[in-house]
């Protein structure tokens, strides 16, 4: 029997390899026993646009409503976002979603929802997972005959959600043109349709809108590698203000200026946090572990406080649901603000962005520079994934670096945090980090300095690091 692992956002494995029919009931059965212990309601279960996406849906459905729960379930792709806006919205008491996110084609994941609309928290994930280990095939509940399952449908009360989060009267005095890539994920549609909704005067050109379970050949995230057909589109269509890039299941945010360059989402992160401080309003500034130092040095500068968590983006739900920060992300694009629901929103997020460049009479590239001045911070990031071979390179690593290391690249190390992984801050403003993917089996490497120079020498003194590593576990 498949051992279920839940990671950093859910159970994620190969389709048709640990990710089957068999196993996904036994993940749905674990998820109707935790809920129905807590008295039972109402859950929502939607997938995005991979492969299989709405048969596996049904089956999850199908499981819950045979261990009685009241279930709906949404018809046809749905982005993760919307899906958590909706659980709120309709009273439930959680939600499924089927989608492996950033992940290559050939995944599949199981992601859980909170009765407050944001990602399940991790007693839930270690309930569900326990729970999930005791359950043979046999022990999984299903109907004799397929279900009747209601369908929900929430994009007017998302559209009307998103309204009150962005200053529509400022993007209908807009113009010119954004492109929205959706990378042949669950986003598509969605920022084109909130803006005939709204009425903004900026137009949306959609690029990759149609559901794609190859996702054109790409993995769904947005990283430079990915953008080749971003960036030809740009060129091919000159004049848009930049195109925003949403990820597989429309949670996560890049974007691509219209020069080609990529921006990444530590400059949306530091965009949108300069938008919102200056709208006003309380909160700390909440980052998870690999965020640019950049969005430090900023809160510091407007006299906010910093919540610094491990990756992953349950870990800043609670700083969301508690009221206590006014914007949230994550090094992968995933960013959430106040008075949304606590939850990754690539959606809101474009039209966010959108907003802060009308507002701010400026290109994105001259207003982060500003920023960069402002906070006193050069940033150039990077990460590399390191596929592992066999399951103890991560814990090598760690092991090498036990002791706090005098130096490493050539350069003095200043200072070891553990958070998540280890982080090596090195004199002259850089910082590199080591630690094992809770989504795929790969070693990340991240790393940031003053230039693109410093980044890629970093990068490449940790490869050989590791490669070392490797070569003496193989004698």
């Amino acid at each position: 029997m498949d051992r279920l692992a839940f990671g950093t956002d859910g159970w994620r494995a190969l389709i048709g390899d640990g990710f089957t029919h068999a196993n996904l009931g036994r993940a749905a059965q674990a998820y109707a026993e935790h809920l129905l212990d807590r008295g039972g309601g109402l859950v929502l279960v939607a997938h995005d646009t991979r492969f299989a996406g709405a048969r596996f849906a049904r089956v999850a459905a199908g499981v819950l409503v045979a261990n009685g729960l009241e279930v709906a379930l949404h018809e046809g792709s749905l982005p993760t976002p919307v899906l958590s806006f909706a659980v709120r919205h309709l009273g439930a008491v959680g939600g499924v979603m089927l989608t492996a996110s950033h992940n290559p084609p050939e995944w599949q994941g199981f992601k859980l929802k909170g009765a407050y609309g944001g990602t399940a928290l991790d007693p839930v994930y270690r309930d569900v997972e326990r729970r999930a280990e005791l359950i043979a095939d046999d022990g999984v509940r299903r109907s004799a005959r397929p279900p009747r399952i209601a369908p929900f449908d929430v994009r007017e009360a998302y559209y009307a959600q998103l309204a009150t989060l962005v200053d529509v009267e400022r993007l209908r005095s807009g113009s010119g043109r954004i492109v929205h890539d959706a990378m042949g994920g669950a986003g598509g549609g969605w920022v084109a349709g909130f803006a005939r909704w709204a009425g903004i005067g900026t137009e949306v050109e959609e690029l990759r809108a149609t559901p794609d379970p190859l996702f054109d050949g790409v993995h769904p995230e947005p990283l430079p590698a990915h953008l080749a057909r971003t960036r030809a589109q740009l060129a091919a269509h000159p004049g848009a203000r930049f195109a925003a890039v949403t990820d597989g299941d429309g949670d996560r945010l890049a974007a691509v200026l219209p020069d080609g360059r990529f921006f990444d989402p530590h400059q949306v992160f530091a965009i949108l946090l300069d938008l919102l401080d200056r709208r006003g309003g309380p909160g700390a500034v909440a980052k998870t572990f690999t965020v640019s130092r950049l969005i430090e040095r900023l809160a510091a500068a407007r006299g906010r406080a910093v919540i610094e968590t491990a990756v992953g983006f349950k870990h800043l739900v609670e700083p969301l649901r508690r009221g206590d920060a006014l914007i949230a992300g994550e090094e992968s694009g995933g960013i959430g603000v106040a008075g949304h629901v606590p939850e990754r929103d690539g959606i809101l997020n474009t039209l966010l962005l959108l907003e802060a460049e009308l507002s701010a009479g400026e290109p994105l590239a001259a207003r982060f520079a500003a920023l960069e001045r402002e906070g006193g911070w050069r940033h150039a990031y990077d990460r590399l994934d390191l596929r592992l071979q066999g399951d103890g390179l991560p814990q090598r690593v760690a092991e090498a670096l036990a002791v706090d290391p005098e130096d490493f690249a050539g350069a003095d190390v200043v200072g070891v945090e553990r958070l998540d992984g280890v982080k090596l801050n090195l004199e002259g403003d850089r910082w590199i980090l080591f630690r094992a993917s809770g989504t795929e089996p790969v070693l990340r490497v991240y790393a940031e300095g003053p230039d693109d120079e410093a980044v890629a020498a970093l990068l490449a003194a940790a490869t050989t690091f590791v490669d070392a590593l490797a070569a003496q576990s193989s004698k």
